[in-house]
């Protein structure tokens, strides 16, 4: 038989040793916790889209894995002809939405969290892989959306971000409708925004000289170039920003409404508990050139701006425009978990989580005894306690070692003499203390152990 080299796909090879699982399944119990702390509801959609749906929008083809059969087959096989893997989870939330739209309470408050595939250059020092893991949520109303939506976006991310314990981190906020109206303020007509807000919002990674150069390409004055480098470039608190955006009142009808919408949605974010030296309001995020009509966000590690943004989203007027008439304002953000954990594991950030899932090993010391050991255990996985028991054969201290090593809190030992003194020997591993204990008494004892463990993480 041939053997194989075992080896991973570029890009695909985000795997972990089962103590890293841990740690990222800690992080997504963090994020799904928060995001239902806000009533926001789960929803799951396919892995794989029908082609036409996923490049409603403008889904670059290049980026999209397509379906197909490693062998020729039914060629009316509608998987393999015009299925493909799912790229973002914007897009299945707008079909999703416009499928179930009668179905739904609007506003729709969904949380969604899974896996997505894109085929760009995979770039592990980045973060950047062929697949990887994205936590959505979005605020999606019928016709009409609140601005106070927008306002509690970064509200969320706060207490997500904060439970995570990364270190201080900034959620910056902008406003679409600001840059629009500046832009319009220094002479650059609506055909050239784009481009000259792309060349912008490469200020904290180019120089000067290279973004002026950009933008003069697209026939914005010198002066005109320089003033908006400027205006995006320097670092101002959020007050002070609003207080320069003040200066431009009345020149132009689109600032006017992104500044009352800006000073709604700081004031709102504020009402939500968020600390000022958590968000900023900040011009130079530019994000979402083609998609986001009015607040935007994107949120960074303080001490780690070379990471660049970890969370980020926004605004849009109209979620599924391709396939329903009825018009689906929303507002949202995506985390992605999967870049984001391996930046933190370079950084050598760890969370303290059991080595294991379960926290009570039964130690099994006498084959014709396993009924009554498979009886410990149900009676603990009744009273809510994970337990595992050790199925092979093997000596006692072999048990011992594999419960060190995984990390259980409890090992119960029940031999020839605890069976006849109609007890069982209770362990605790940590302070390598044992105590018997009657059999009715053994969920009390084990749960006196772990509450040991609870107390002590609580201080």
């Amino acid at each position: 038989m041939k053997i194989v080299k075992p080896a991973l796909l570029k890009g695909f090879d985000q795997e972990y040793l089962p103590q890293q699982q841990l740690q990222f399944n800690a992080l997504l119990d963090v994020v799904r916790r928060n995001f239902e702390l806000y009533g926001f509801l789960p929803i799951e959609t396919p892995s794989a889209e029908l082609k036409d749906v996923l490049t409603s929008k403008g889904g670059t083809e290049k980026e999209i894995y397509a379906l197909a059969r490693l062998a020729a087959g039914d060629d009316q096989d509608e998987a393999a002809t015009r299925g493909a893997l799912r790229f973002d989870l914007t897009v299945p939330l707008a079909r999703y939405v416009a499928m179930r739209e009668r179905e739904l309470a609007f506003p729709f408050r969904r949380y969604q969290i899974q896996r997505v595939w894109r085929g760009e250059s995979p770039q592990a020092r980045k973060g950047r892989f062929r697949e990887f893991y994205q936590c959505d949520i979005d605020i999606i109303g019928r016709e009409k959306l609140s601005s106070l939506a927008e306002a509690e976006i970064p509200s969320v991310i706060y207490s997500v971000f904060r439970e995570m314990d990364i270190g201080a981190f900034l959620i910056r906020i902008n406003n679409r409708k600001v840059l629009k109206g500046l832009l319009q303020c220094h002479g650059v007509p609506d055909a050239g925004a784009g481009a000259v807000l792309r060349a912008l919002d490469k200020v904290e990674r180019e120089s000067k000289a290279a973004i002026l150069a950009d933008v003069a390409r697209e026939g914005v004055s010198a002066a005109a170039a320089d003033e908006l480098y400027g205006l995006l470039s320097t670092k101002r608190s959020t007050d002070q920003t609003l207080e320069l955006l003040s200066t431009y009142a009345g020149r132009n009808a689109m600032l006017d409404q992104g500044l009352a919408e800006a000073r709604a949605v700081v004031h709102a974010v504020r009402g939500f508990g968020v600390p000022d030296a958590a968000f900023a309001l900040d011009l130079s995020v530019v994000r979402g050139l083609d998609y986001y009509t009015g607040t935007i966000y994107e949120t960074t590690l303080v001490g780690h701006p070379e990471l660049g943004s970890i969370c980020s989203g926004g605004r849009y007027d109209d979620l599924a425009s391709h396939f329903t008439n009825t018009r689906l304002p929303g507002v949202g953000i995506s985390i992605g978990l999967t870049r984001l954990f391996s930046k933190l594991q370079e950084m050598d950030r760890k969370w303290v989580v059991p080595r294991t899932p379960a926290e009570v090993l039964v130690t099994t010391m006498d084959p014709a005894r396993m009924d009554a050991y498979f009886a410990f255990a149900r009676g603990l996985r009744a009273a809510g306690v994970n337990t595992e028991v050790y199925l092979e054969e093997a000596k006692l201290k072999k048990q011992l070692e594999y419960a060190e090593r995984k990390g259980f809190r409890v090992a119960l030992v029940a031999g020839e003499t605890e069976f006849a003194g109609n007890h069982i020997q209770v362990k605790d591993l940590a302070n390598r203390t044992q105590q018997d204990r009657p059999a009715g008494e053994l969920v009390a004892a084990v749960r006196t152990i772990l509450s040991r463990y609870t107390k002590a993480k609580a201080d």
